[in-house]
């Protein structure tokens, strides 16, 4: 349950990626760094993906827990909506390459940073990484769907690994890119919910898909922020400021995936999903 298999063995050649989902506030990072050591030593993980636009104190991301993260083992870090709420990133964004935000910002009008890269797993093997962002109930972003072509293209000139970190917040959304880059990219895996989904599975011609990884964060929450404040602003309909739950139980969202090296199919996408009985403080 949860592992689609493409083959009915692996090659010999191949790299396992894990993807995190969001890491949301001081409970996400402290989660991470409990439990992704002892994972990528137990399944042989040689490149780490997560998406840490929530990681700064629940919105947003800066360079000092940017360098965190990295520390724990994190390879890149895509974003989503929320990166520029800390200024200070703007930096990092501009002279990191291990930093991404979606590539389907607005173009060629002075956006720091960049939305893709290639990098190297602990094998020596080239992994190409995409960031973009959904406009379907979000902003009007540029269309991810032409800014991602455009992107795979030049990225597959140097690599057929390729993952697109897809933060959209629409189900359809998510699903229809993943059928249009069925082929040309190695999984398309949907951020922003932070809503784990069951729907993980290879589409036909070999990319790994889920609509959503789900996050790394309090468990006892609304999507990693206390409760009480959200349940009042459905009733009231009045502005409330919404924090991250900072105590008590945690959860661990993630998928692994084996990926041919030649080829750039997925060859497995499995769900990793992990609960821990507290936040340290």
């Amino acid at each position: 349950m949860g592992q689609t298999p493409c083959h009915d063995s692996l090659p010999e050649v191949h790299v396992k990626v894990l993807f995190i989902g969001d890491i949301v506030g001081a409970p996400g990072r402290d989660t991470v760094h409990q439990l992704l050591p002892g994972l990528v030593r137990s399944e042989g993980i040689e490149f780490v993906i997560a998406n840490g636009e929530n990681a700064a104190g629940g919105k947003g991301l800066t360079p000092a827990v940017a360098r965190e993260l990295f520390a724990m083992g994190i390879h890149v870090l895509t974003n989503g909506n929320h990166v520029w709420h800390n200024k200070e990133i703007i930096d990092v964004l501009g002279r990191d390459e291990r930093v991404l935000r979606p590539a389907n910002f607005p173009q060629g009008v002075g956006v720091p940073g960049r939305g893709s890269g290639i990098y190297r797993a602990s094998n020596g093997v080239k992994v190409g990484v995409l960031n973009l962002v959904g406009r379907v109930f979000m902003h009007p972003y540029d269309c991810p769907f032409r800014v991602g072509r455009q992107e795979v293209e030049r990225l597959r000139l140097e690599t057929p690994i390729i993952f697109i970190d897809f933060h959209a917040e629409a189900t359809s959304e998510k699903i229809a890119l993943g059928w249009y880059f069925d082929g040309q990219v190695s999984a398309v895996i949907g951020t922003h919910t932070h809503v784990a989904t069951a729907d993980a599975h290879i589409l036909p011609k070999g990319t790994a898909f889920v609509c959503d990884v789900g996050m790394v964060g309090p468990l006892h929450s609304v999507i990693g922020m206390e409760v009480e404040p959200i349940v009042q602003r459905f009733l009231t309909q009045l502005p409330t400021r919404f924090s991250p739950v900072e105590k008590g139980p945690t959860v661990f969202n993630s998928v692994l995936l084996d990926i041919d090296d030649a080829s750039g199919r997925a060859l497995r996408i499995e769900r990793i999903d992990r609960e821990t009985t507290k936040h340290a403080q």
